[in-house]
């Protein structure tokens, strides 16, 4: 994701919020889903890989350039449709927050690169969903991340598209 400049900072808003895409970048491991976490440029807080909306791109089709850019994935995105949205206020200072609201899709991962465009400004790490959940600071991506916890074999069972990203 590259850093707007001050002054072309256009977030597409609806009722009063910015909207964003994100990939929630998953695997099975030894039977169990794992959550990839990439931290924050700003804070080095857990998040997953984010951005705003692309001009001719859906909006898994930017999750799924996101999630390349920064946290080096190649994989598949399930069907157009996303897993969940949650809500953050993204900070901007010395400007006041803008409120976000952030449409998930999922992204099973075939492969982490060594090298992408972010590596140098962010970490990357697996963690089981339940131990994800408990890293993120954002409330809803944690009650998503939870219920992933729960129900995560359904990823699996998922008939998605075959879109790589």
């Amino acid at each position: 994701m590259k850093q707007a400049a001050p002054d072309q900072f256009d977030p597409i808003r609806t009722k009063g919020a910015a909207l964003q895409n994100a990939a929630l970048c998953w695997r099975m491991h030894r039977g169990r889903v794992q959550v990839l976490l990439i931290t924050s440029r700003d804070t080095g807080r857990w998040i997953v890989p984010k951005g705003w909306p692309m001009p001719g791109k859906t909006a898994a089709e930017t999750a799924g350039i996101e999630a390349w850019e920064e946290a080096g994935v190649h994989g598949t995105l399930e069907a157009g449709d996303p897993i969940g949205v949650y809500h953050y206020d993204k900070q901007r200072p010395p400007k006041d927050p803008v409120p976000c609201v952030v449409s998930v899709f999922a992204l099973r991962v075939k492969e982490l690169a060594d090298k992408f465009p972010e590596r140098k400004q962010r970490r990357r790490k697996w963690f089981d969903a339940r131990k994800a959940a408990r890293k993120v600071a954002e409330p809803d991506l944690r009650k998503l991340l939870s219920q992933l916890a729960c129900t995560g074999q359904s990823l699996t069972r998922r008939t998605g598209g075959k879109n790589p990203a």
